[in-house]
């Protein structure tokens, strides 16, 4: 089985790992609903770590950028299901439901959800279309589905409205704060403009004005520097921070630190 496995296209997925896995995910565009069915899941961001297991629930929230740990535990694989909440779902949910949010979420951008009976007997719901992937699921029982799990998360917190229905657009925040806390993430730089609440020519000008120099230079000159360091200082080898620190393939990285260095990374070691 693949992983993770579209149960319904950008929308249910379904993940089964025998051994851990780290993973970039980049970009989260969506908020999303997790069941930990069993083994670990961690979720790191820039202000977050957290962590959860068999049974547990997490809602994750849209425009972030973070990196996944999975990791199976003694005697039990890893197996988690996501449902993605989409924004044009949920803003129809909010005119049937007649939600109207008018201040902008400031919470916690990452939250566990406390056990919770008709979540489990909702995520119970969704186990057949996951053990059974040949039987697809059509787009309009998928929407139902999500609805349903929306609204059971309202039933059991109903706190959690300005989290889900937080159609505001990003505050232009602190870019040179930002940039210094997430410049590992392999993401576009239209990414990291629509982040920092900007236009992508907003971005470039204040980028500029902060570090003096372009975004694509920067964040190629920051991940180098950030790689001799943990070489150098740390002792790390460098197939186990390239990923980490944005770049795509070893050969990518080990080119580049080359020719900003003038020897490979292995060299350094």
């Amino acid at each position: 089985m693949t992983n993770p496995t579209e149960i319904l296209p950008g929308v249910i997925f379904y993940s089964y790992l025998s051994t851990r896995r780290k993973e970039k995910v980049g970009f989260l565009n969506d908020t999303k609903l997790v069941l930990q069915v069993s083994g670990q899941f961690t979720l790191e961001t820039a202000t977050q770590t957290i962590s959860m297991r068999g049974g547990e629930m997490m809602l994750i929230g849209k425009n972030q950028l973070g990196q996944i740990t999975k990791t199976p535990l003694p005697e039990e694989d890893y197996e988690t299901i996501v449902i993605s909440l989409q924004e044009n779902l949920l803003r129809k949910i909010a005119l049937e439901e007649q939600i109207d949010i008018k201040q902008k979420y400031v919470g916690p951008p990452n939250i566990l959800i406390p056990a919770d009976d008709f979540l489990q007997g909702y995520f119970q719901s969704v186990l057949p279309y996951v053990r059974n992937p040949a039987e697809k699921i059509t787009a309009a029982m998928g929407e139902l589905k999500v609805k349903e799990g929306v609204k059971l998360l309202l039933h059991a917190l109903p706190k959690l409205s300005p989290f889900l229905f937080d159609f505001s657009e990003p505050y232009k925040i602190d870019l040179e704060k930002f940039m210094l806390s997430n410049f590992h993430f392999n993401v576009p730089v239209e990414k990291f403009a629509q982040l920092t609440g900007r236009s992508l020519a907003g971005f470039k000008r204040d980028f500029q004005k902060a570090f003096g120099t372009s975004p694509r230079h920067w964040l190629q000159e920051k991940r180098l520097m950030e790689a001799r360091h943990l070489i150098e200082k740390k002792s790390m080898k460098p197939s186990a921070i390239y990923l980490d620190l944005g770049f795509e393939t070893l050969s990518h990285f080990s080119h580049s630190f080359k020719k900003k260095f003038g020897k490979a990374p292995s060299e350094w070691l």
